[in-house]
């Protein structure tokens, strides 16, 4: 964008592109934008007090739903400042060190993501092909220290790509593709050896989200196994119902990411658009939809929302 090319930034301070060709639409992208944030937040808020509200949901598979939806309101928290910064036009600009945070935990928070998911999977398997033993085996302790094991993963692996970011030179224009900071983004500025940037963070997805996927689709291949080995059509029908949700979840999670890498790998002479719009889905979609998922899918916590909600009677009586 010319406006931003001429615009003398200091070495600390980078422009974010927010949604290029679109400038003249901000006040009514606002709109749309403002109320997809106002769900992520109350969505996963509303997820939260249910789960802590009633009895009969503290149980693992609730436990489990809870982390997820703490990950989604936290991605929900350190993204909104920045996109709507910028559809409200207060603010394009952002400092190395702001910028450098905010990629922390967007890929931290993804890392996160991909983890409960599967703890959630193990969570099903054991529910379904072993349900005598469920309760023994998902301990409220054991569920403890799952989740432990889940921040200290994302914790100790992200830091290294992300604190190496600080030392690179960037003496490429210092404007951002999106609305908020990714990793891909600042590397493709540096002028520096990024090559340790590059490999560590392929070796990450790899062993990480890559690694969770394909336990996923094991646990769901013995899953089924084990269900089609149910003689009873309805018995079986009611365990698959039981993992709607977390499909639907772990589709609404990997589609995105998977998008968003091909598209920042091999996807250089698509339109900026596609950039913006693969980005915006990834950081947008998972959040927003999870508490939705989950809210309309799980029976236990459908309930509890409607005894919320009064029941009015539209029919009159002569």
């Amino acid at each position: 964008m010319p406006a931003f090319a001429a615009r003398d930034t200091n070495a600390s301070t980078f422009l974010l592109a927010g949604f290029p060709g679109l400038e003249q639409h901000y006040p009514w992208l606002s709109i749309p934008f403002s109320c997809i944030y106002a769900v992520v937040l109350s969505g996963n808020c509303l997820v939260l007090h249910v789960i802590r509200t009633e009895p009969s949901l503290h149980q693992p598979m609730f436990y489990f739903l809870a982390m997820l939806a703490v990950t989604d309101l936290c991605m929900g928290l350190s993204t909104v400042h920045t996109v709507l910064g910028v559809l409200w036009g207060l603010s394009r600009e952002v400092s190395l060190d702001a910028c450098i945070a905010q990629s922390y935990f967007i890929h931290g928070l993804s890392f996160v993501e991909s983890s409960v998911l599967l703890a959630m999977a193990f969570d099903r398997y054991v529910a379904i092909c072993n349900p005598l033993r469920y309760s023994s085996i998902l301990t409220n302790d054991k569920v403890m220290k799952i989740g432990v094991a889940i921040l200290c993963r994302s914790s100790l692996l992200i830091p290294p790509v992300i604190i190496r970011l600080k030392f690179l030179n960037y003496c490429r224009p210092h404007i951002l593709s999106h609305s908020f900071c990714l990793h891909q983004d600042l590397i493709r500025m540096a002028c520096s050896d990024i090559r340790f940037n590059s490999v560590y963070a392929l070796a990450l997805v790899l062993c990480t989200l890559l690694l969770d996927s394909v336990l996923i689709l094991v646990s769901y291949i013995r899953i089924l196994h084990s269900v089609l080995a149910i003689a009873s059509r309805e018995e079986r029908l009611k365990s698959l119902q039981t993992c709607v949700s977390h499909l639907c979840a772990v589709l609404v999670f990997y589609i995105p990411v998977i998008g968003l890498t091909m598209v920042h790998r091999f996807g250089q002479h698509l339109s900026p658009v596609v950039h913006v719009l693969m980005g915006n889905v990834y950081i947008i979609v998972p959040p927003l939809m999870n508490p939705i998922i989950y809210s309309v899918k799980t029976q236990q916590i459908r309930g509890r929302i409607r005894r919320w909600f009064p029941k009015t009677s539209l029919s009159t009586r002569g």
